[in-house]
C-alpha cells in the first residue's frame, strides 16, 4: 500500500512538472512572448548623494530581465527610494533618502512576486 501511495505521488509530481514545463515553453519567462516588455519606472532624483541610507537585497526567483525590472519598479515606486537590480548577482542595490525597515523592503519585493532572503546594510553614504 505504501509503495502505491509513493508511486502515485511521484506520478502526480511528474505530471505537474510537465505541465509547468509546457507552460514555460509556450509562454516564455514571466508570461513572455505574447506580453510586451516591462517598462522601467524612472526615478527623478538620480543624485546618489541625496540617498543617505543603503541596503543590498539578495533576491530569489528572478530569471530574466523582465523579472529584474519588476523588482526594480516595485522598489522605485516607494517614496524616496532609488534601486538598481543586478540580475546576474540576484541583487538589488537600494538607496533611500529616509531609512525604511527591512520588513517594508521585503514586503515590497514579495508583492512583486519574488523573495528577499538576505538584506545587508551598507555604510558608504560618503563614497558613492
Amino acid at each position: 500500500m505504501a509503495t502505491a501511495i509513493i508511486c502515485l505521488a511521484l506520478i502526480m509530481a511528474g505530471v505537474l512538472a510537465i505541465r509547468s514545463y509546457r507552460k514555460r515553453l509556450t509562454t516564455g519567462c514571466c508570461g513572455g512572448s505574447g506580453e510586451a516588455a516591462v517598462k522601467k519606472i524612472k526615478v527623478s532624483d538620480k543624485d546618489l548623494t541625496h540617498y543617505l541610507h543603503r541596503r543590498v537585497l539578495k533576491v530569489d526567483g528572478m530569471s530574466c530581465g523582465n523579472c529584474a525590472i519588476r523588482v526594480e519598479n516595485a522598489l522605485n515606486s516607494l517614496e524616496g527610494v532609488y534601486a538598481r537590480v543586478n540580475l546576474m548577482e540576484a541583487e538589488a542595490d537600494v538607496r533611500m533618502k529616509q531609512e525604511l525597515s527591512d520588513a517594508v523592503l521585503k514586503e515590497t519585493v514579495k508583492d512583486a512576486g519574488y523573495t528577499v532572503y538576505r538584506i545587508t546594510p551598507v555604510n558608504d553614504s560618503i563614497s558613492q
